[in-house]
């Protein structure tokens, strides 16, 4: 068991919607910068809310998720981002790839990836 593990559950909690309320606030940040820069982004977040909820025996289905981390229904969030461009995908590409460096990380991104949409954008070269 590490730090992060001894955390207090509330304020674990309280520091996890604070950072979705954040990203929510941020919407002019798009999931693919998100992607590019930290590896992660609000549907990888939507994806680990799923995950959690199913292993307390409390399912929260895939569009649930995603609105409650998008702010909005998913459909409403996609249709007010701009298309990707190049330079964008190919940052995220990059910096997907070394999520994978870490094992640690291996199995929880192997789960939720791709998150974003569209495949076009997730799974270039693939």
């Amino acid at each position: 068991m590490d730090d992060l593990d001894r955390l207090d559950d509330a304020v674990a909690a309280a520091a996890f919607r604070r950072l979705v309320r954040h990203l929510q606030h941020r919407d002019d940040a798009q999931n693919v910068d998100l992607m590019g820069l930290a590896g992660f982004c609000r549907n990888c977040l939507a994806d680990w809310i799923g995950e959690a909820a199913a292993e307390t025996g409390a399912p929260i289905d895939r569009d649930t998720a995603r609105a409650l981390t998008h702010g909005m229904p998913y459909a409403q969030w996609k249709a007010r981002q701009p298309e990707a461009t190049p330079e964008q995908i190919e940052r995220m590409a990059a910096s997907v790839a070394r999520n994978h460096r870490v094992a640690a990380l291996d199995v929880a991104l192997d789960a939720s990836f791709p998150a974003s949409d569209p495949p076009a954008m997730t799974e270039p070269g693939r």
